[in-house]
This record gives C-alpha cells, sequence and structure tokens, in this order.
C-alpha cells in the first residue's frame, strides 16, 4: 500500500493523467525551484553550493533504479547519453533497437553513419538477440502505449552473448522495479515519474562499462570539479561522473528534493499501486491487465478533458498514465467517461 505521506506531499492530481508527458511536482520541490530562482534574482546563489544537492541526487536515483551512489551521472537529456553512448561504439558496430520506440533512444545511432542498426518488433527483440550485435537499447516502459519489455529476459539473453545493454527508464523509473546492475546504462529524463524539473537526466553506468568514453567532457567531471577549472591535462573521476555535464544551478536542488521523495518508499508499493490504478481502469473498460503504469486507448483526448481529465495524444491514440499521486477517484472519472465508448484493446 502507497505511504499516505507520499502522496499528500503532492497537491491534489486533479484528474491529472498526463505524467508520461511531465510529472508534477511536490510542494516540496515547488518551493525549492522558487527558492533557487530568488536567490538568483538577489544575487545570493552560490554555485558551489549546488554540489552537495547534486550528490543528494546521485544518491536517490542510484536508490531508485537499484544501483551506487558512485555509478551514477548527470546530464540535460536522454538524447545526450544516447548519443554518448552511440559515440563510445566502434565503427560497424551492430546494434538492435525496437522500431516503435523513442526517437531520442534510436536516433543517436541511426544517425551515426559508422553504425549498422537493426529496427524489429518490440515484442521480438529479445528473440533477435544474437552473436554479431554489439548493442541493444530500448526502453523498459514505451513512451507511445506503455508497454513494458521483458527486462529479466533481456539482461539474462544479453549477458550470456557478451551484448551491451542501454535501458532507457524515462518511462519507468519511480514506478517500475529495475535493477541496473544488470546493465550497461539506465538513463532517466527526470521530469516524467521522477517529478524533478525538466532539465535534468541521471544514468547508472556500472563500473564494467569503462567503454562508455567523456565525449562531452567538462570539468565537472573531477572528482573536485572547482579545483579543476582550467588547463589542458584531464582530471576525469574514474567513476561514472567522468561523464557528467555541468549541472543547471537552478534546478540542483528541486531535483535532488524531489528524488529523495521518490527514493522514501518502496518501489514495489509504487508499482502496486500505479499499475493496480491502471488495470482496474484497463479492467473497467473491458481490457486485459498488462501491468503497466501507462495505458493506450483507441478515444480522442477531447473525450476526457470534457471531465476535467488531462491526458495526451500518442500515435493516434490517447495515453494515460497513473502515477503516486493519483487516485481510485481519477481513475474511476476517466473510466466513467469512456467506459461508453467500448474502447478496443492496445
Amino acid at each position: 500500500m502507497l505511504n499516505a505521506r507520499i502522496a499528500s506531499a503532492f497537491e491534489n492530481s486533479r484528474g491529472y493523467l498526463d505524467t508520461a508527458s511531465y510529472g508534477l511536482p511536490s510542494r516540496a520541490t515547488a518551493a525549492a525551484l522558487v527558492n533557487a530562482a530568488t536567490q538568483w534574482h538577489r544575487a545570493d546563489l552560490d554555485p558551489a553550493s549546488i554540489d552537495a544537492p547534486v550528490d543528494r541526487m546521485r544518491a536517490a536515483y542510484a536508490a531508485i533504479v537499484g544501483s551506487e551512489s558512485s555509478h551514477v551521472t548527470i546530464a540535460g537529456s536522454t538524447s545526450q547519453v544516447m548519443g554518448m553512448v552511440a559515440a563510445s561504439l566502434p565503427e560497424g558496430a551492430h546494434v538492435l533497437v525496437a522500431h516503435e520506440d523513442f526517437t531520442s533512444v534510436v536516433w543517436p545511432f541511426a544517425t551515426d553513419p559508422r553504425l549498422t542498426v537493426h529496427p524489429v518488433p518490440l515484442a521480438q527483440l529479445i528473440d533477435h538477440l544474437r552473436p554479431g550485435i554489439d548493442l541493444v537499447a530500448v526502453s523498459a516502459a514505451q513512451s507511445r502505449n506503455g508497454a513494458v519489455v521483458d527486462l529479466d529476459a533481456l539482461a539474462t539473453q544479453a549477458s550470456a552473448l557478451g551484448i551491451k545493454t542501454v535501458v532507457d527508464a524515462s518511462q519507468a523509473a519511480g514506478w517500475l522495479p529495475l535493477d541496473a546492475h544488470r546493465f550497461d546504462v539506465v538513463v532517466a529524463s527526470g521530469y516524467k515519474w521522477l517529478t524533478t524539473p525538466r532539465g535534468l537526466t541521471f544514468a547508472a553506468v556500472r563500473p564494467e562499462a569503462t567503454w562508455v568514453r567523456p565525449v562531452y567532457a567538462s570539468w565537472y567531471g573531477a572528482d573536485a570539479p572547482w579545483d579543476h577549472l582550467y588547463g589542458v591535462e584531464p582530471a576525469l573521476s574514474a567513476h561514472a561522473r567522468r561523464l557528467d555535464s555541468s549541472p543547471p544551478w537552478l534546478l540542483a536542488e528541486a531535483g535532488a528534493t524531489a528524488l529523495e521523495l521518490m527514493a522514501s518508499h518502496p518501489i514495489h508499493d509504487a508499482y502496486a499501486h500505479t499499475t493496480g490504478l491502471a488495470d482496474e481502469f484497463r479492467a473497467r473498460l473491458g481490457l486485459a491487465p498488462a501491468g503497466s503504469a501507462i495505458v493506450s486507448i483507441a478515444a480522442e483526448p477531447a473525450d476526457l478533458a470534457a471531465a476535467g481529465i488531462r491526458a495526451s495524444h500518442r500515435a493516434g491514440r490517447v495515453r494515460v498514465g497513473f502515477h503516486i499521486y493519483n487516485s481510485a477517484a481519477d481513475m474511476e472519472r476517466a473510466a466513467a467517461v469512456l467506459s461508453p465508448l467500448q474502447l478496443v484493446a492496445a
């Protein structure tokens, strides 16, 4: 059962079922963002003070995805991390992707002329893991419809074949249990289910993945960045922070506040709450359970908007997502609108 303290940290969700587009901040996260802007406005902002919340973000993200703080790097977007991974592969490498995946996952590889990309249907992805494939890149949960990849089978099969693995958890981290130790890179944009401000992305990079190069090497990739502001000789960390981008100062405290809240309750409770609401919603519409917090349905956004329900339109269908701040009342309101439409399964 979801801890009442966690749910009460947010304002009433007011029918907001669009976390797959962007998550809502807790009161404390919103307050931290306002406070940072106030410090900036008053010239009270101390850039060196961001180091502490950045360290807190590393620790909290590691707890959420099943990693360790020293394995976490900070970036600005998922596509930046994917681009870094793509640039780290040798010329002629073969990359397996799902052809319906989000473009920020696949385009960094597909636009690199040195690489050969093999797109296959998501349902056949694991079956296509074979000798000759160098890396597989896939979303843990699909943006368009919430379909969840079998991460256990993916990790097991890829490991047996020596295939590198990159998992985009942007639509999964925060509600889906993850074990980042089993993959080379697990990246997530923070502004969705992790409820941070947009502009913060996190990646757990296991120590064995030394092949990932600091393509965007920055001063913040040093263990003591303020001691390495100038000079030619690199002094990058031996840990994942060697891959860091310089963090956005105004977002650091708000990001740490958001991630710490998300990490403060068991992920299995979040999974039970979110997928429980989603599967009950699907049941009300005569659809089979899917074990995902995201549901794709044949309807129009206006069908829900008229009832005060916020959803999004993706791939010609309505997409709704249930998060920890959603309640049974949100689900029931949406189901009451859509039930008469006799929808078809996603």
